[in-house]
């Protein structure tokens, strides 16, 4: 056992004893190697299924990351830069006032489509589609922004297919997980559903802060946000075969803590492995440079999206106002509903992720991963410091 992981494992545990986690992995990546592989607890509540380090949970939206990815690695591969009109490949985005609609709009959560006026079912993908033609931005894309927790899937997906001919859950498995050896689906296949640990709701009374206020009002951008396309609101829901199976790139992906770190580590090391070079240096730039910076009118609060991925917001003089994602100010990632998270460091060389199957309220990662996340850079820095004097 690493240094490293000595010294985060004592954190991990107090996750079961202390803090009520059911079943988590956690997993630090670094240059191509994994330093850090903690796994325990149980994949049921009734504990009958114990949770090792391959076990595979779905994560909700820290599912974008890898989406998002796809998304660059088409757009580059065709030579289209991030500021051209989306209609440039989807004609019929064009509609409603969208021909100015930018991908860098889409991917940064600015092109004011983060809510349907006639949301379909979320399985009726041509139908999603269809409606995100139709709609009309509900600000001025570009000028301010909000996230888009479901509809990003589908603009994404299309502009892949649209760019490549093949659904992004495909292209994910021959760009990215085929070749990388990672167990991180979009759209599971049937003779995998028994390796996924059940998804279990918050036992924690929700906070009383601004988006779950927001959430509740039925009236609100971000109670209509949420519920853009119409379905899968229940956790239970959720953990059903259609569910696990459908290609929601916005929050249905499933795979392991092992899987979606090691994605992230090669993202942290410039977008090349083992001598091959999986997403060019130009979109990995990209990934770590805030497009959006600000109030977000969907989740309340104070929020930054680079092209496709979160980051942790700036105040006006520069500095962090949270470290979600850690100290760096490149850092990039995404978090899911319940506590997942997943984030690349290029500074540090580190690609992290924490997934679990107990979820907890609110759209910020909990304790569970930011004191481990507080420990993993106490002890990066310990371990510079004493480099540096040797």
């Amino acid at each position: 056992m690493s240094d490293l992981q000595n010294a985060l494992a004592p954190i991990f545990e107090e996750n079961f004893s202390v803090r009520g986690e059911l079943g988590a992995s956690l997993s630090v990546w670094r240059d191509g190697r994994e330093l850090v592989n903690l796994a325990g607890g149980f994949r049921d509540r009734e504990r009958k299924h114990p949770w090792n380090a391959s076990t595979m949970v779905l994560v909700y939206s820290a599912t974008k990351g890898p989406a998002a990815a796809c998304v660059l690695k088409a757009l580059w591969e065709a030579g289209i830069p991030l500021d051209a009109p989306v209609a440039t490949v989807w004609p019929e985005f064009s509609k409603a006032g969208k021909e100015a609609v930018t991908f860098a709009d889409v991917l940064s959560h600015q092109a004011g489509l983060a809510a349907l006026d006639d949301p379909p079912d979320v399985f009726d993908y041509r139908g999603v589609i269809r409606e995100l033609e139709k709609q009309a931005p509900l600000w001025p894309p570009g000028e301010g922004h909000g996230y888009h927790p479901r509809t990003s899937g589908y603009l994404w997906d299309e502009i892949v297919r649209r760019l490549t001919g093949k659904p992004l859950g495909t292209k994910w498995r021959e760009w990215f997980a085929e070749p990388l050896g990672l167990d991180f689906w979009i759209g599971l296949p049937i003779n995998r559903l028994p390796d996924v640990a059940l998804l279990h709701a918050s036992r924690t009374p929700p906070p009383e802060d601004a988006f779950m206020k927001a959430y509740a009002d039925t009236k609100s951008l971000t109670h209509r946000a949420f519920g853009s396309p119409h379905g899968l609101f229940s956790v239970a829901s959720m953990n059903t075969a259609a569910a696990r199976m459908a290609s929601f790139p916005a929050f249905g992906g499933i795979g392991s803590a092992s899987a979606l770190a090691h994605f992230y580590g090669m993202l942290a090391a410039g977008g090349e492995e083992g001598g091959r070079r999986f997403v060019p240096t130009e979109a990995v730039a990209a990934m770590s440079t805030r497009l959006a910076n600000g109030f977000d009118q969907v989740l309340r609060l104070e929020t930054a999206f680079s092209a496709g991925f979160l980051q942790d917001p700036l105040a006006e003089s520069g500095e962090k106002l949270r470290n979600s994602l850690g100290p760096s100010l490149g850092a990039f990632g995404q978090v899911g509903a319940g506590g997942s998270v997943g984030f690349a460091d290029p500074g540090g060389r580190i690609g992290f992720a924490y997934v679990m199957n107990q979820m907890e309220p609110g759209v910020l990662p909990n304790p569970k991963s930011l004191l481990l996340i507080r420990r993993l850079y106490e002890v990066l820095g310990e371990s510079q410091a004493r480099e540096g004097l040797e």
